[in-house]
């Protein structure tokens, strides 16, 4: 198979470009008032694009470790930030909690795959350690994000039912383990949902580019299998971690609820 790709110019990048204005279009013909957030949105898109491709092709060349961690950790720090960006509520310490599971979740799984499955030599490799991280951080984050929304809704939601049981002698395992239950499915649907209809309905993102960049389909194939199988196992240790960090905050030792530590997001 032809192991080259076709470049894209900076023309061809305009032309691109372009098609966000049948958005802005749509958007005043239906008074949708979308046409502002549109071009601040493909604005932010493209210069970031832009930026980190600068940066990684610096790292690239570099390939030093201690750079691949540092942005690594950077990558994590602001996926942290996303997740809990997304929620409907806040609790103390929330940002760290978030970073805590993803980091953790992210770091294991990926570990395990660049060093236990694929075997790249030298494991830090920039050029794998970097895109296979982001692509687990970005599910990571969605499906935390979903399951801790999930959880403090239905704690507020439950309230009464929550402190009736407490009242009767259940422990606080017992009065909310249904509610943990709910919040981890939550936030695993998403990367079910894409397990389900991948190859069927659509093809993922770093399978179509390295059969675009010239990877016979096969090869491509089994490399997203892979990725898969790694971004499932990350989100649901992530979503896990989440969820049981806030129940140790929302819920004492001493079998209480305390959502008062729990704050409405101003919009």
């Amino acid at each position: 198979m032809n192991q080259s790709y076709i470049p894209i110019s900076d023309f061809q990048l305009a032309l691109a470009a372009g098609l966000i204005f049948v958005n802005i279009g749509l958007s005043f013909a239906l008074q949708l008032g979308l046409a502002k957030s549109l071009g601040i949105a493909a604005i932010r898109m493209v210069v970031q694009l832009l930026l980190v491709g600068y940066i990684l092709a610096w790292v690239f060349a570099l390939d030093n470790p201690w750079l691949v961690f540092f942005v690594a950790l950077m990558m994590s720090v602001i996926a942290g930030n996303a997740s809990v960006n997304r929620t409907q509520r806040r609790f103390p310490a929330i940002f760290w909690r978030s970073l805590l599971s993803i980091l953790a979740s992210s770091a294991l799984v990926t570990g395990l795959l660049v060093g236990g499955i694929i075997q790249i030599d030298p494991w830090y490799n920039p050029q794998y350690v970097i895109p296979l991280l982001g692509m687990v951080l970005g599910n990571t984050l969605t499906g935390t994000s979903l399951a801790l929304d999930r959880l403090m809704e239905d704690l507020v939601r439950q309230q009464s039912q929550i402190e009736a049981l407490l009242a009767l002698g259940a422990t606080r395992w017992e009065a909310a383990n249904s509610m943990i239950r709910d919040a981890i499915r939550t936030g695993m649907i998403p990367t079910i949902n894409s397990m389900m209809v991948v190859g069927l309905v659509s093809l993922p993102g770093m399978m179509t580019g390295q059969i675009l960049g010239g990877v016979a389909p096969t090869d491509a194939v089994r490399y997203q299998i892979v990725i898969f199988f790694t971004i499932a196992a990350g989100t649901a240790l992530a979503c896990m971690g989440i969820v049981m960090l806030a129940f140790q905050v929302l819920f004492t030792p001493e079998h209480q609820l305390r959502l008062d530590r729990l704050q409405k997001r101003e919009r």
